[in-house]
């Protein structure tokens, strides 16, 4: 007998079937064959699959003796939407799903603190201080109804371009530029640019056609869809990083056996926190080493510099707390100052 997952009940269960699916003995479930339905919006042959999810779940299936199987669903699939993670997961459509928490815009207003400019400079400080601020309860209610797996950052990105090179903020005056975000968004507005919102799959052609004029992204993304071949400048400030989620259904969770639900918290959460650094820096290693072979230029930004760039963007920053309160955040200031200490702390 095969566990039927959320996805299949979602399509094709009524919900008199669902509830009797979900009232089924534990002592049941245990004795069946457990199907969970894993999305992402990335390529299969992205790091997110092939050294994070993929693993997990084939530990997961281990550490279970079979009782767990999987099936992962990418970009190329039905369920590849960026923007739906989230909603598919809730929905029950999947089982669980990775996704960037800056797409759709409001989603997750709390976590979008991490995301202002230079807040964060490596992904481990960045993950540990974000799954801190969700443990201790700082983040809101944004994450109801869901079984959070994990939260990351990535290590802080860069300015990519086609024609203009990026030494100043002020060169990003007059540039099209594709953003992950509202926090990213503010910033390059305020600098003169239009933030651009795409997903992943569209940018390639838009930088070739001239729809767009670069990328506030990392290494990682540049290289895993070979932006390169029509990048020229790269400005290596690390002026943001973005959040990332890895949710799971809650009834989903909530019906799984419970050795089954205790294996899951033991390979989750803090289990992945130690690996997040080493992961970014060799999912980083591809694009950098790329841009190099083609001899593109890659501009440095020194510490000092950051510094200053920091204080020029304080009024933006400013006025982007500000606009939180009305999306449900009570004190951004504090938020916005609690997860910086804490970056540093891990930092350090």
């Amino acid at each position: 007998m095969t566990f039927k997952t959320n996805r299949r009940k979602f399509l094709a269960g009524t919900a008199a079937a669902t509830a009797g699916l979900l009232a089924a003995p534990a002592i049941l479930r245990a004795a069946e064959t457990i199907k969970l339905d894993i999305s992402h919006y990335l390529p299969p042959t992205h790091g997110i699959e092939v050294d994070m999810l993929r693993p997990w779940a084939e530990e997961l299936r281990e550490k279970s003796n079979g009782q767990v199987d999987f099936e992962i669903h990418n970009v190329s699939s039905a369920y590849g939407r960026l923007d739906r993670q989230a909603d598919q997961v809730r929905a029950g459509v999947v089982d669980v799903g990775f996704g960037l928490a800056g797409i759709p815009r409001g989603r997750f207003p709390h976590t979008s603190v991490i995301e202002l400019p230079f807040v964060v400079e490596r992904a481990e400080a960045g993950s540990r201080a974000l799954w801190e601020l969700y443990q201790t309860g700082q983040l809101g209610g944004e994450y109801d109804g869901f079984k959070v797996l994990g939260l990351m950052t990535h290590h802080g990105a860069l300015f990519h371009t086609v024609d203009r090179p990026i030494k100043q903020l002020s060169d990003l005056k007059g540039l099209r530029i594709r953003s992950p975000g509202p926090a990213v968004n503010a910033m390059l507005e305020f600098e003169g640019a239009s933030a651009i919102g795409m997903p992943p799959s569209q940018i390639y052609e838009a930088l070739q056609k001239g729809a767009l004029d670069g990328v506030a992204t990392t290494w990682d993304l540049v290289g895993a869809i070979k932006l390169n071949e029509v990048l020229k400048y790269h400005t290596d400030a690390r002026v943001y990083a973005a959040a990332f989620y890895i949710v799971m259904n809650q009834d989903t969770y909530n019906g799984l056996p419970e050795n089954v639900r205790t294996i899951i918290d033991e390979t989750t959460g803090e289990a992945w926190q130690s690996k997040i650094g080493p992961w970014w820096d060799k999912w980083d290693a591809a694009g950098k080493q790329d841009a190099i072979d083609r001899g593109q230029e890659i501009i440095v930004i020194d510490d000092a510099t950051r510094d200053q760039w920091r204080q020029q963007l304080e009024p933006m920053i400013n006025s982007y707390l500000d606009g939180l309160k009305s999306e449900g955040v009570e004190d951004p200031q504090k938020l916005y100052e609690t997860t910086r200490e804490l970056v540093q702390k891990y930092q350090s």
